[in-house]
């Protein structure tokens, strides 16, 4: 039995946000998701059946061709699918496993480094914001202060905690954040750097 999942898009670039901002990473984009952020951009990875469904030897193949080991497993919402296999093949490939989640869904998988951005459509587990290594805070609107904070009384002592604006009001929130992240030290700025690189 081969092993597929739905995939959207991979492609090797710069991760732009968060903790590893800066590090070179191939992108596994997986088909589906049902959190529905109307701020999402990449809504067309919602339908999962209108993702082509790869092997993952192949999706490792894929990543081999490029000289960078850190593998971002992204969606949509990739905790909708077992995730297993697909970790355990990246690992036999020498591969880091980084993993972007809104904290929905019950943990699969083995993963070096799990960001998660919850999302108010679909509360995430409490069990996967305890093993977050990075909480990642989109804000939206002054609101999304307290609401990061909640979020942040259910992460382990260990978690990093960033707010990033959404990229459509950065110019109204950024400002907000870095007024907030001064008053409160434990959190970090997290800026999509790769829309200002202009890079995927």
């Amino acid at each position: 039995m081969h092993a597929a999942l739905p995939l959207m898009e991979q492609f090797y670039t710069i991760q732009g946000e968060g903790y590893n901002t800066g590090r070179a990473a191939y992108f596994i984009r997986l088909g589906g998701c049902d959190v529905g952020c109307h701020w999402c951009d990449v809504k067309e990875s919602w339908d999962a059946s209108k993702h082509p469904r790869v092997e993952l030897a192949d999706m490792v193949a894929a990543v081999k061709q490029y000289p960078g080991r850190n593998v971002v497993v992204t969606g949509g919402e990739p905790l909708m699918h077992d995730l297993t296999q697909l970790t355990a093949t990246l690992k036999e490939a020498g591969c880091q496993t980084w993993l972007e989640t809104s904290g929905a869904y019950p943990l699969t998988g083995d993963w070096d480094w799990i960001c998660v951005s919850p999302k108010k459509f679909k509360a995430p587990l409490s069990s996967v914001l305890q093993l977050a290594h990075e909480l990642k805070v989109v804000v939206f609107n002054k609101s999304d202060f307290a609401w990061a904070e909640e979020h942040a009384a259910q992460v382990g002592a260990h978690t990093r905690l960033y707010l990033q604006p959404e990229w459509s009001r950065a110019a109204q929130m950024t400002p907000l954040i870095v007024d907030y992240v001064k008053q409160n030290p434990q959190w970090q700025v997290s800026l999509q750097t790769h829309k200002y690189l202009d890079i995927p």
